[in-house]
């Protein structure tokens, strides 16, 4: 199947801050998305290797900004009044 990678990866991202929670580490987000992607979000410097025992990964302090960021943009409910971007 052909798809457009970045928006699936951004989508992916913003869900991430769903799923997210603070730990002694750091934020962590549950790891149960589509492994290319995740593979893809590590890759970018978002996100800890996937590939770990560890049922979660750590979101690095750009990924946690933008994991935020894009989760108020595709869901917040401001953008269903045209105050967000």
């Amino acid at each position: 199947m052909d798809y457009d990678r970045d928006r699936v990866d951004e989508i992916t991202l913003a869900l991430l801050w769903l799923t997210s929670f603070k730990d002694p580490v750091g934020v962590r987000a549950w790891k149960g998305q589509d492994w290319d992607t995740m593979e893809r979000l590590h890759a970018k410097g978002f996100i800890s290797d996937p590939k770990s025992k560890a049922k979660s990964v750590v979101l690095s302090e750009e990924g946690e900004r933008r994991s935020r960021e894009l989760f108020d943009k595709h869901f917040g409910l401001g953008r269903l009044h045209g105050n967000s971007g």
